[in-house]
């Protein structure tokens, strides 16, 4: 089997082999109208191979005759079943897949195909799915303006991964079709422009299309692919590459072209003798120019370096997870490294002013080092970004609980979490978690004279962490403070 890169699933050929005989049931029953047979054959065959595109298009086709014949959605109790999410990315995959058979026209179900097969890695689903999803969106009588900026960011990891034009295409139509609804967003008219440039520069340099299935076949081809864009971690192709790259630069010596690909390949050793070298390099170029890009590079790779030793004391403390002094040296650490990246991430925003990017990241190391009052109106600012904004407002809530405005955090939150669309996944808990913490603790504070006071916000906190639980009831801390506020309920005559 050919190396594969990092991330994709390459499913195994016995496992192909199996599903083709629920894909040929299928279509046999497919065929005579056995609209619900036939889904759940595709469904089978695709638990095996779920990244067979042939057998997802040939799903969707049913799945329209069956709702062109009057086919009725899926039972009310089954579908709350699939729309439970699961532990493993796949599944959820699967289940969306089914409940879109019964619904071919739902985009959220849509969306999450894509999300959890890019999780999953299933990049030929995620490249079928997409262009379904975009056109069903793009349809709507009102669009969804998030998921177009979902699908631009998918295209965009995988057009970074694996450097191939069309990708990059397909993340510039996306972000086009974003732009349409805010066109006179500043940072997406740059985004688009930025996406387009990639896409002119990949074309002619890399693959420009095809399935990622059809390129793990060539074995040659693939190894070629690691070689260049992932990196080959042995010595020997590093050291060739270096010296290569080294030869380049010393021949033109003034063409940051040159000097960035020797940084680049110098950076892939994880050295930290290179990486000093790299680090030197990039100084000069910028006490040469004053370009502030080079500058930028330095504070990167020096996170970078203390990134690889907050992962050496992670490993520490998983070793010893009862040893108080390396769980300090943690601590201690983070604290450090929060303070240096709070720094550098300030000296970035003085260079681009309108990258809001930054600006959320500042907010988050001021966050992360207990400056909520100065948190606050960076993270107002950066919530403009369409691409930060939720975690942002996450941020935000929090740092307006943490600071004692509580009518504030509420109402933040709540905004937050009624703009986003997606339901069950990461940030979906994080927003009703959070959301649920600052109702309660409001309540809390209306409460401290006359109990009856807070029942209204402690019944509201009471249902955020309830659909927490729903989804995972190993959440932090949720099933806690479901049982606690049911005895606060109750005291209060609830």
């Amino acid at each position: 089997m050919a190396e594969v890169a990092e991330g994709y699933n390459n499913v195994p050929e016995e496992d192909r082999k199996k599903a083709q005989v629920f894909f040929h049931h299928g279509r046999t029953k497919g065929s005579v109208a056995q609209y619900d047979y036939a889904i759940e054959m595709f469904v089978q065959g695709l638990e095996k191979d779920p990244d067979d595109i042939k057998a997802h298009q040939e799903l969707r086709d049913f799945s329209l005759k069956r709702k062109a014949s009057g086919g009725k959605g899926i039972g009310f109790m089954e579908g709350m079943k699939l729309k439970r999410p699961q532990k493993e990315d796949k599944q959820n995959m699967l289940n969306a897949e089914k409940l879109l058979a019964y619904e071919p026209g739902e985009t959220s179900v849509m969306l999450t195909i894509l999300q959890s097969a890019l999780r999953a890695g299933y990049f030929d689903t995620v490249l079928w799915m997409g262009p379904i999803l975009q056109k069903a969106n793009a349809d709507d009588k009102k669009p969804d303006f998030n998921k177009f900026m979902i699908l631009k960011d998918a295209y965009k990891q995988l057009a970074r991964q694996f450097k191939r034009a069309d990708l990059w295409k397909l993340a510039t139509d996306a972000c086009h079709y974003a732009l349409r609804m805010r066109p006179d967003d500043m940072d997406l008219q740059t985004e688009v422009k930025n996406l387009g440039a990639f896409h002119t520069m990949a074309e002619g340099q890399y693959e420009k299309g095809g399935s990622f299935r059809d390129s793990v076949r060539d074995a040659k081809g693939q190894k070629r692919l690691l070689d260049d864009d992932k990196g080959v971690r042995s010595s020997d192709a590093l050291l060739t590459a270096i010296n290569e790259a080294e030869k380049e630069y010393a021949a033109d010596p003034n063409e940051p072209g040159k000097l960035m690909r020797l940084v680049d390949t110098l950076l892939k050793t994880d050295d930290t003798e290179h990486e000093e070298r790299a680090v030197n390099l990039l100084q000069a170029e910028y006490d040469k120019g004053g370009q502030f890009r080079f500058r930028r590079n330095v504070g990167q790779i020096r996170i970078k370096q203390m990134e690889r030793i907050d992962r050496q004391n992670v490993v520490k403390l998983k070793a010893d997870p009862a040893n108080e002094e390396v769980k300090q040296s943690v601590l201690d650490f983070r604290k450090e490294k929060a303070e240096y990246e709070l720094v550098e991430y300030e000296e970035w925003s003085h260079a681009y002013p309108t990258d809001m990017t930054i600006k959320f990241m500042i907010g988050e190391r001021m966050f992360q080092l207990r400056r909520f009052d100065d948190a606050i109106p960076v993270l107002q600012q950066a919530r403009a970004d369409p691409k930060v904004k939720v975690n942002a407002s996450i941020y935000l809530g929090q740092s307006f609980l943490e600071s004692g405005f509580l009518d504030e955090a509420v109402e933040t939150l709540k905004v937050a979490l009624d703009e986003y669309n997606v339901k069950g996944d990461a940030r979906s808990k994080d927003l009703h978690y959070w959301s649920g913490r600052a109702t309660e603790f409001r309540g809390d504070d209306l409460a401290k004279n006359n109990p009856q006071a807070g029942k209204t916000d402690w019944q509201a906190a009471m249902k955020l962490y309830s659909q927490v639980f729903q989804w995972d009831s190993q959440f932090r801390d949720v099933a806690l403070r479901i049982k606690n506020l049911r005895a606060k309920i109750q005291s209060a005559g609830g």
